[in-house]
């Protein structure tokens, strides 16, 4: 039915092309994590034979990054980068190990998960670290200082082997708003030592869009074009597209989601949601040319190889 007015006149038709606003970057790399995050969804459990299909399926829509799992973590991620060497064929996306930094008081040249990132066969990998002080101090038991170190030593190993590095900040939210400066240190150490991207991650999913954009702001702000920011977000309070959204705003050019927005506990990020807003509503770039078009079959077809209903309602 047509909007109408309170007389019962027609309503004038609403401009819905795209706004794009000069302070938002013009393009947005889309990393998906489906088989990474994604696959830690309640009732998702797949092989690598899944795993090289959905990867297909991925570059297909003509995603930038497909992580394709941890392999230091999990000998079944292990073997599909194995296969992946032979079996799989991207002609769009290239494909990331994910992994964390060196143990405490470790050393990166015997630390067995950065070797299997260098064996991984990629040249892409994605490392996740501390970057609230509490978890150093609590969960790992370690000084600052040395939180700082793991950060460094670990990315300036890999970034030595000829691999391209981005750095996942674990808590960066939490970290920021309780001790801002241990969070420039760990992010500057990560930077200085070679990682192309900073990735935020709202690691728990608590944060909210007003928090999330000036945060991500300042860190635009104090980096500049140095390094490139991106975002991860978790939906625990349903805001997980909106904070990405928000990120982007302020400037960040990454984002990290996963398809059907599958991910451990409530979720993450929406790509199919997420692709048509940056680009329907705002004007951003995503996708190569003629790409959406293809995003609710993908969809559907990534959820039947996952195992999971599609959701016929969306995208």
């Amino acid at each position: 039915m047509a909007d109408s007015s309170a007389d019962g006149q027609q309503a004038p038709p609403v401009d819905r092309s795209p706004r794009y606003d000069a302070r938002w970057p013009r393009r947005v790399e889309i990393f998906d994590t489906t088989l990474r995050d994604g696959v830690q969804f309640e009732g998702i459990s797949v092989s690598s034979d899944d795993k090289l299909r959905v990867a297909r399926q991925l570059d297909r829509l003509g995603v930038h990054w497909i992580e394709g799992g941890y392999p230091g973590a999990n000998p079944k991620d292990r073997d599909f980068f194995d296969r992946a060497r032979t079996e799989l064929k991207l002609e769009t996306a290239q494909l990331v190990a994910f992994g964390s930094t060196r143990r405490p008081a470790g050393k990166v040249d015997d630390d067995p998960t950065l070797r299997v990132l260098v064996e991984a066969g990629v040249g892409t990998v994605c490392i996740v670290g501390k970057s609230w002080d509490y978890h150093v101090t609590e969960a790992l038991r370690t000084t600052l200082d040395e939180g700082v170190a793991m950060v460094g030593d670990s990315v300036r190993f890999l970034a030595g082997e000829g691999l391209n590095v981005f750095f996942d900040a674990e808590h960066f939210f939490d970290g920021y708003m309780r001790n801002p400066e241990f969070t420039l240190r760990v992010l500057e150490a990560a930077a200085v030592n070679g990682a192309s991207a900073l990735v935020l991650c709202d690691t728990n999913g608590g944060s909210l869009p007003h928090q999330v954009e000036p945060a991500v702001a300042a860190i635009v702000d104090h980096f500049g074009s140095d390094v490139a920011i991106g975002i991860h977000t978790q939906n625990d309070t349903g805001c997980a597209v909106a904070n990405a959204v928000a990120a982007v705003r302020a400037g960040a050019t990454q984002v990290q989601g996963t398809m059907n927005g599958y991910g451990e506990r409530t979720g993450n990020c929406d790509n199919t949601q997420l692709i048509p807003n940056l680009t329907l509503k705002m004007g951003i770039e995503t996708l190569p040319a003629g790409r959406m078009d293809k995003l609710s079959s993908i969809s559907h077809h990534v959820a039947e190889l996952l195992n999971m209903p599609p959701m016929h309602q969306q995208p």
